[in-house]
Order: C-alpha cells, then structure tokens, then sequence
C-alpha cells in the first residue's frame, strides 16, 4: 500500500491535472466514456478516470443549506504495475476524524479522510470497490465536513467499466 503522505501527493498532482481538464480543453484528457474522463501523465506515468457528481445535497441539523465547496471529484488512478487505487476530493476540509460512507447500489464500504481528501484503507478495500463500482449504476458518498454539514454526492457509474478499462490499459 501507497503511504498516506505518498498518495496524498499523489492525488494532489492529479487533481490540479484533472481539475484543469474540467476548467478548459486539457492537452492530457484522452478520452471520455458517458460520466467519466481519462487522464494520462507520462512523468511519471500515470492514468486516471474522474467523474464529476450528477447530484449534491448539503445538509445542517437536517435542513438543506447552501455552501460553497471546491471541486468535487471520484478518481481511479493506474501506474505500471499497480492496481488501480479510488479516491473522493469532497470540495472542503472532512471532519476530523471521520470517514466517508460509500453505497454503490445499496453495499456499503468506507473511505478514510485526511484533509479534503479520502480513500480506501488497503489495497483489499480499493479492489472491492472497483470491483462493486464496475457493477454498479450509481456510487454515492456521504460525509461531514469540519464545519458540520453533512453532504451527499451521486455519482453517475455509466462508461466507468469502460473508462477503467481504458485507462488501466494506457498504464500498462
């Protein structure tokens, strides 16, 4: 497993890249399956999908509220040799200490949060999720942020079989 410091950086690097992609036309987006881009980056190499939440809803003391959050982002990212590893950029600062629930057609699983990101806590965990996501329709993830409202993103899994696939294979 990637150490947190590692993926964190990691992660960082790809979501300036994939960020920059949704902004404006990007050099690096390859291709575009339905809901889902892919990315590659040759130095070091590495390929990623990225999806943008089809739904958000925001939440205090059960009371839908308005917030300004950054972007919003679900990730798969491949290098050679690796399998492919899921994180979730939530737009704000998590909760202290919390984790993001995770429910692709009702199965539940668990990202753990370090700042404004999360993800999977073992490589077992990423492969089970890819796994369910690849199956699924719909992945939705519900979180708290360090101010205490409660959000919740759906995510569109139509061309995520796909996306994968192809990102994967440009990684090999």
């Amino acid at each position: 497993m990637t150490s947190l410091f590692g993926r964190t950086l990691a992660v960082a690097a790809i979501t300036l890249a994939a960020t920059a992609g949704f902004a404006q036309e990007s050099t690096n987006r390859v291709a575009t399956m339905t809901d889902w881009n892919v990315f590659t980056e040759e130095n070091p190499k590495e390929c990623w999908g990225v999806s943008k939440p089809k739904e958000t809803m925001n939440t205090r003391d059960g009371q839908p509220v308005s917030v300004r959050r950054g972007d919003i982002l679900l990730f798969v990212t491949f290098r050679p040799g690796k399998p492919g590893e899921i994180s979730f950029a939530g737009g704000y600062p998590f909760a202290g200490g919390s984790t993001v629930d995770v429910t692709v057609d009702g199965q539940p699983y668990q990202l753990f949060t370090d700042g404004e990101w999360a993800w999977p806590g073992s490589a077992e965990d990423d492969a089970a999720l890819l796994a369910a996501m690849k199956a699924g329709t719909t992945a939705v993830m519900t979180a708290r942020s360090g101010k205490g409202t409660q959000t919740v993103d759906t995510f569109s899994l139509r061309g995520f079989t796909a996306a994968m696939e192809d990102a994967e294979k440009r990684c090999q």
